[in-house]
């Protein structure tokens, strides 16, 4: 039976935080005033973050919950938000008791937007609960709906990918080169660096022009030719390629053929 927090006028009790960040970094917090361990992990001291609200439902509807917190800790820095380190990170929070160390979670889910302002940042927390609200007949499109490398596309993602170096990297920062395969391959893929700053930070390569991959978002400043990344090869998600470059038109997830909705506003051209 799991203990009824709260039922005597003195509680032994702090609230902790765990954090598992993508790119396989795991963080512990507790607002207590010294570290704990516990379930393996070092819960370090943050007394200034705070659940503001956390609620739970025996419905299917989502639960949320918020945190807020001062951008002052050494595990939570201005720029490792601003770079998308928390983006999507796994979190779960719930309540310990900082003598016995019995502890209990109340929520978990993942990390949706991050806002900061003014030294302090808020965090919203999306439930497990929103994965119930993925449609499960899937739309119609022209274009493959599944991820490249993922699930229904069936194509092995470690064939795709490649460690490279950077050869050239723009003034803004946001055009780079790589020591590798075509770039043209890379288009619709993403890098991810290895060395400086960035690493471990997952890149979108929007657009491929003369060599060049363009990115969703500038690499740090200490980053330049030489430094090692990992790319992974993308795809345009249409029929032709998924069948001329990959040989994978069986698995395509898109109706190509399907006739648009405005099949019935078409009327047949006026003959010469």
């Amino acid at each position: 039976m799991s203990r009824a927090w709260f039922s005597q006028p003195l509680e032994t009790v702090a609230v902790w935080w765990r954090i598992e960040r993508c790119d396989g970094v795991a963080l512990g917090l507790t607002s207590h005033d010294r570290d704990l361990v516990f379930a393996g992990l070092r819960h370090r001291t943050a007394p200034g973050m705070v659940p503001s609200a956390v609620r739970r439902s025996a419905t299917l509807e989502p639960d949320s919950a918020e945190v807020a917190g001062a951008i002052s800790h050494d595990a939570i820095s201005e720029a490792d938000l601003a770079a998308g380190r928390f983006d999507g990170a796994r979190v779960s929070m719930g309540l310990v008791d900082w003598e016995t160390l019995e502890s209990e979670s109340l929520f978990a889910g993942t990390i949706g937007a991050v806002t900061s302002e003014g030294g302090r940042f808020s965090a919203e927390l999306a439930s497990i609960k929103q994965k119930l609200a993925v449609d499960l007949v899937p739309r119609t499109s022209p274009t493959c709906r599944a991820e490249f490398c993922g699930k229904g596309c069936t194509l092995s993602a470690a064939r795709f990918m490649h460690e490279v170096m950077l050869s050239a990297v723009s003034a803004d920062r946001q055009w780079v080169q790589v020591d590798g395969p075509a770039a043209q391959d890379l288009a619709f893929g993403w890098i991810r660096m290895i060395d400086g700053s960035d690493a471990g930070i997952t890149l979108r390569v929007q657009a491929v022009s003369d060599g060049w991959l363009v990115l969703d978002r500038p690499l740090g400043e200490d980053c330049g030719p030489g430094d090692r990344l990992l790319v992974r090869e993308g795809c345009d998600q249409t029929l032709a390629t998924c069948s001329a470059r990959f040989g994978n038109a069986v698995n395509f997830q898109g109706e190509p053929f399907l006739p648009g909705n405005d099949l019935l506003t078409r009327y047949p051209a006026p003959s010469a």
